[in-house]
């Protein structure tokens, strides 16, 4: 469904050393269907890796390609931006309203994709009135609710406790199974990565560089099960050897 190759980005000021070069040489497929994370330290590129990915930023070199065509993109920022003035319903409302859809529809829809995120009878709650996790279901609705192929995650749980992430990571598998959805899901913890991911793109530190592309092993069912700590190892070393070679 993606494919970038030798994707770089240089984020330009007045400086004499030209800018900060964010991305160098970054080439990855991701195909149909699939779960993949991009692991690496804060400051790496990941999040401008998936910007370039979602067509918010353009690449200075390389190509970003849709092999199929560019298919509708839904996602979810590490805050979860949500318009303090509205309620939860017209919040996930917002890219249905941007489509022109009638209201009645996309209602429907944005209600259908609160109750799939656990939210049904908060429709018509307000930002003060909701816990983190669930402002962060909210904005998971608001991305679910143009029915989207290609799930784009930017640290989507980072601010949360461990129980709100854990079960927000179930559910985000759920959703991906369900739907068939294509997820690019930026993270910098090992232990989310070796759970949710069929293949975690292992970057260097700035300039990212994809430095290792991991598929993990199958049987991981559960956080604490062997193949999920054998995952873990595997994504350590991967990332103690990214740093070797920045």
């Amino acid at each position: 469904m993606i494919t970038l190759k030798g994707a770089g980005k240089r984020f330009s000021s007045n400086q004499k050393d030209g800018g900060t070069e964010a991305l160098r040489d970054v080439s990855f497929t991701v195909g149909a269907g699939e779960f993949v994370s991009l692991l690496g330290p804060s400051g790496c590129g990941k999040s401008t890796a998936l910007r370039l990915v979602a067509g918010l930023l353009e690449p200075d070199k390389g190509l970003i390609e849709y092999p199929g065509g560019k298919p509708e993109i839904g996602f979810v920022f590490q805050e979860p931006t949500l318009m303090p003035w509205a309620d939860a319903l017209t919040n996930a409302r917002l890219p249905l309203d941007l489509k022109g859809l009638s209201r009645g529809e996309a209602d429907r829809r944005a209600a259908a994709a609160l109750a799939r995120v656990g939210l049904k009878g908060f429709e018509h709650a307000y930002a003060r009135e909701l816990s983190g996790g669930m402002k962060m279901r909210v904005s998971i609705a608001r991305a679910l609710a143009s029915q989207p192929k290609l799930l784009l995650l930017d640290e989507p749980f980072a601010a949360l406790d461990e129980i709100t992430r854990n079960a927000l990571g179930d559910d985000l598998l759920r959703l991906w199974r369900e739907d068939g959805l294509t997820v690019l899901f930026v993270t910098h913890s090992v232990g989310e990565s070796s759970y949710l991911s069929q293949r975690v793109l292992v970057m260097t530190p700035r300039p990212g560089r994809v430095a290792g592309d991991i598929a993990l092993p199958v049987g991981r069912d559960s956080r604490l099960s062997p193949p999920t700590i054998q995952a873990q190892r595997i994504i350590s070393d991967a990332l103690g050897n990214a740093g070797a070679l920045a």
